[in-house]
């Protein structure tokens, strides 16, 4: 509809419509953005017939009487004077509406992006059925246009991807065996400390006037070095000045790895070069104190704890690999109940009243029960700390940072004999 109240403008002016819609290609695209409402082009189109109609009536009757040899009058004159401001109006509203077209090509940041009216005017179907609609044919106008996609050599970016706030990160494992020792710290690099190592015990009713009986008590000079964890991680420096979270998000994964490592040195830890003498490493193998027919995984972990209260040291954790944990869990009686507690239920992991650790730090089918408060405890020399530099290798000229984080310790298993270990934690061994 628009384009044909365009080409009916360009016909009552009496010009070419090819040549009028390519002389002012922002009406046309201002039609079809519906920038410009067909009751204004409808208005344009009627002071064009108009002024072409007075315009054409008076030159043709000048025409006649100069024929005549009659000079045109003062009042034609002043008539035609008055059209060609009439026309000089229009042209200034033409002008005004194509500037106005031109805006809106710049507008929002200034987009160059086309219209699908500027996309009309230099299209060559445009040019031939305008053509054709000149000549007067009829038929369909068929108008090939870009088509509008949210691809970007089409709209651009006018469609944004959504955002969402901050990282997501690596899962993280639970790390629960520091909790279980005793806390402690220390300003040295080593920590030395007297263990008893045996004691005999000859107390004895004693009569008067007798020897009273001796007993003996050995002690054993035992040294816990202060161990160093730590690691590193390279990032830009543009992108910590850019994204500024992104350094608390470095910087608590990094913490989290030194927390991973020394979960493993705590329980495993083998006592060589720079590693961590582990509870693991150190404890007392488990050998049954009694024997039971048929003893199931819940039999085994109360022997244990058994075998510890006979070395006068009552364990107060379990720790197990969830694994392991889980199949204690799913155990059921002879009528299909469960043995421990209520699938339901929001009780915490207790086994024998003691509470229950499980971590994947502890390998399947084995199993430890201990006094942990009791016989180990932790003694940090430093905390976690993190130190950032550009004067790493060749950080500075490659824009780059360094940023490390470290942790020092140092770890005392007081009583090995506290702590009871099963290797083969799948039955009754």
């Amino acid at each position: 509809m628009a384009v044909c109240l365009v080409a009916g403008v360009a016909q009552a002016a009496g010009a070419d419509v090819q040549a009028f819609v390519q002389a002012h290609p922002g009406i046309a695209s201002l039609a079809l953005v519906g920038l410009i409402g067909e009751t204004e082009i409808k208005g344009l189109e009627i002071a064009l017939a108009k002024i072409n109609d007075q315009v054409k009536e008076h030159g043709e009757k000048a025409l006649a009487e100069a024929k005549r040899g009659i000079d045109m009058s003062t009042s034609v004159k002043t008539t035609v004077d008055e059209l060609l401001v009439k026309q000089g109006e229009l042209v200034a509203q033409v002008t005004e509406l194509e500037q106005k077209a031109a805006r809106r090509g710049t507008e929002d940041g200034g987009a160059q992006l086309k219209s699908m009216g500027y996309q009309l005017i230099e299209s060559e179907d445009f040019k031939k059925s305008v053509g054709a609609l000149q000549e007067g044919k009829g038929g369909k106008l068929a108008i090939g246009v870009k088509a509008i996609t949210s691809a970007s050599n089409s709209a651009g970016q006018g469609v944004n991807p959504q955002v969402l706030p901050g990282v997501l990160t690596m899962p993280a494992r639970r790390l629960t065996i520091r909790d279980l020792v005793a806390p402690g710290r220390t300003a040295s690099n080593l920590v030395r400390y007297l263990k008893e190592t045996g004691f005999t015990n000859n107390a004895a009713p004693t009569g008067e006037g007798t020897r009273k009986p001796e007993s003996t008590i050995t002690y054993a000079l035992t040294d816990a070095s202060v161990k160093k964890i730590a690691h590193f991680i390279k990032a830009s420096s543009e992108i910590l000045e850019d994204f500024p979270a992104l350094q608390s998000q470095i910087d608590g994964r990094l913490t989290y790895g030194l927390d991973f490592i020394e979960e493993g040195q705590l329980l495993k830890g083998s006592g060589s070069g720079n590693n961590l003498n582990g509870i693991y490493t150190q404890a007392t193998a488990y050998s049954a104190p009694m024997a039971i027919t048929g003893a199931t995984r819940i039999d085994t972990l109360r022997l244990m704890l058994l075998q510890a209260e006979l070395a006068e040291y009552p364990s107060d954790g379990i720790v197990l690999n969830p694994i392991d944990w889980a199949g204690i869990e799913l155990t059921k009686d002879s009528t299909g109940q469960y043995i421990i507690g209520n699938p339901q239920g929001t009780l915490s992991p207790t086994l024998w009243s003691r509470p229950v650790v499980a971590t994947q730090a502890m390998t399947v089918d084995t199993a430890l029960v201990g006094a942990f408060k009791l016989a180990a405890q932790i003694f940090d020399r430093s905390d976690a700390g993190i130190v950032i530099s550009t004067e790493n290798e060749d950080d500075f000229v490659n824009n780059l940072v360094t940023i490390l984080i470290e942790r020092r310790l140092a770890f005392a298993v007081y009583r090995p004999e506290a702590f009871i270990k099963n290797a083969n934690f799948d039955g009754v061994a």
